[in-house]
């Protein structure tokens, strides 16, 4: 296929607001990809150029390739800056440009992305500056409604409004003609989040085939099983039957791969499936400890004071996420990973095991040591037993207990009633049990004292499958650092207009629109009906309890979460 017929499907997409529209036009254009663009196609289509447990990104400001573009093309460099700044939107510079200073090269989707790829991929003395000419090179390489795209592409704000599951729904149209493949699609998703790589297989070789197949890699994460909400004790004996508790760490998740080879393959996780391996230097010895060849491992990473081996709170644990100064974080933060679960073991994918016997598994899998230690768990069918051990957890200051299905398998992601937490109510003024994580949506600029941050108050919202609902707009209970410290957060994610995604009331707009980057906990005292958010509920009392690095948008909570909260 060639790029500017794919630009085309491109701008059709921008223009449509109805989801079923959509699913239709994405499907049309996965049936005109070629099996080898297909994977590259996807992507794209996403704006990246792989799964996001890759990382693969150009990490380049508009700034340098603005300058680039206006030397390869003789144009005045403080013309198009001045552009790109009233108009926030790299594609809309590009389509300011005269005409005729795109080659307008026929190149296939395959080839586009490629040559991406490739810039991506520089590295070593004068990177930036390879990056930055390759990449201006293309775009006036280009037709220029193909360039717009590109460019949108390379600054990652390419902004049509759908995620991976648009592609799922795709996918399932394409094969079955309607959406009922969609489920074993989403089951498949969960063992192998890489959209690209499944529609290959899919569009390839078939769908019953390709999913057939579809098992635990070592190196390719597995989304996280989350957990459902109950209320007490007596309600989760009657809906799971024997359970076991296990302690609920406030820290960080991680998802340990590991294969035995001569230089110790070790990658982690997050939640958010971003790989953050460097930042575990604990690791490097997990050899020593594992009596396996390969093994996936599930777990929370939590500090710990060596002194009086007492656990550290989450904001202490939070440290440790980054890219610099490993080592002497690691030194003034060590961390102890509790594991819980194993996933696969020497090439066999353990997700259709019950719990009870991969904690069999895992008991055989982990020698004695004091960095990797399996998590301990309680068997219980009595809920006042289950009660007893939820309040000792808390009173060794965990969260409560989790509590899982004996006979349960491994779910990825929030479904079934495998997982479960107890709702605790937050501090003594709380009425609402639980707190909620949302996205931040967009700002308001304050007033008075406020000025002085950027920002009076922000909007937050939930997920309704891609779409993104509003249910606060909080502007009271912030410190005077949380709000310089959220706009500061925020400026990084800034753009020009409202995502196509996003639903929101006309008496919410916000002055300054933000991707869906941060996630926020809220807690409340109770969640009420309204006319004006569309969620069609609104949080009484909101108020910032911290932010969640350790999510991104998958992570936020659901409207059907919100209902059930309600009952």
């Amino acid at each position: 296929m060639k790029f500017c017929e794919f630009a085309k499907h491109l701008e059709k997409l921008e223009k449509i607001s109805s989801r079923l529209t959509i699913t239709d036009e994405v499907a049309a254009l996965l049936k005109k990809l070629s099996r080898d663009e297909t994977e590259g196609g996807v992507y794209l289509l996403l704006g990246k150029l792989a799964p996001s447990y890759v990382g693969l990104e150009f990490n380049l400001g508009w700034k340098m390739i603005l300058r680039s573009i206006s030397q390869l093309a003789s144009i005045d460099a403080d013309n198009i800056m001045a552009d790109f700044k009233h108009k926030g939107d790299m594609g809309e510079v590009i389509m300011g440009l005269p005409a005729q200073l795109f080659a307008a090269k026929n190149f296939s989707v395959g080839e586009v992305y490629e040559k991406l790829v490739t810039v991506a991929r520089y590295g070593g003395s004068g990177s930036q500056e390879k990056k930055v000419t390759g990449l201006a090179e293309l775009l006036l390489s280009l037709d220029q409604l193909s360039a717009k795209f590109v460019a949108r592409i390379v600054m990652g704000h390419l902004r049509l409004g759908f995620s991976d599951k648009t592609i799922l729904d795709a996918l399932s149209v394409v094969s079955e003609g309607d959406k009922s493949a969609r489920k074993r699609l989403d089951e498949a998703y969960q063992i192998l989040p890489d959209v690209g790589l499944l529609s290959k297989k899919v569009l390839g070789e078939g769908l019953a085939h390709a999913l057939s197949n579809v098992g635990v890699e070592v190196g390719v994460p597995v989304i996280p099983a989350l957990c459902q909400r109950l209320n007490h004790a007596v309600e989760i004996i009657e809906k799971m039957g024997e359970v076991a508790a296990e302690r609920k760490y406030d820290g960080t998740r991680v998802q340990i791969h590991y294969k035995r080879t001569q230089d110790g393959f070790v990658k982690t996780f997050t939640r958010s499936l971003e790989e953050t391996s460097l930042m575990f230097p604990e690791l490097t010895k997990i050899g020593d400890w594992i009596k396996a060849d390969e093994v996936v491992l599930d777990c929370e990473a939590v500090g710990y004071d060596p002194e009086t081996d007492k656990i550290l709170p989450f904001q202490m644990t939070i440290t440790r996420k980054r890219k610099h100064g490993i080592e002497a974080a690691a030194s003034s933060v060590p961390l102890r990973f509790f594991v819980f679960d194993i996933l696969a073991k020497n090439g066999e994918t353990l997700l259709h095991q019950p719990y009870s016997a991969r904690r069999e598994i895992l008991d055989r899998t982990i020698g004695t040591n004091k960095t990797l230690v399996i998590d301990e768990t309680h068997r219980t069918t009595d809920p006042i037993e289950l009660h007893k051990w939820h309040e000792q957890f808390l009173k060794e200051g965990f969260e409560g207990a989790v509590i899982k299905k004996w006979i349960g398998n491994y779910l990825p992601g929030r479904q079934g009633w495998n997982w479960v937490k107890i709702k605790e109510k937050e501090g003594s003024t709380g009425k609402l049990s639980d707190t909620l994580d949302l996205i931040v949506m967009g700002y308001y600029r304050g007033r008075g004292k406020r000025s002085d941050f950027g920002l009076g108050a922000f909007l937050v919202g939930v997920r309704k499958g891609d779409r993104i609902l509003t249910i606060a707009k909080i502007g009271t209970g912030l410190s005077d650092e949380q709000f310089r410290e959220i706009k500061k957060r925020l400026d990084p994610f800034v753009v020009s207009e409202k995502p196509s995604n996003y639903e929101v009331n006309g008496a919410l707009t916000a002055d300054v629109w933000v991707e869906p980057r941060l996630v926020v906990e809220i807690a409340a005292d109770e969640i009420t009906k309204s006319p004006v958010h569309t969620a069609g509920v609104a949080l009484r009392f909101p108020r910032l309890i911290k932010f969640r690095d350790d999510k991104n948008l998958d992570g936020v909570t659901t409207i059907a979460e919100i209902e059930s909260m309600k009952r």
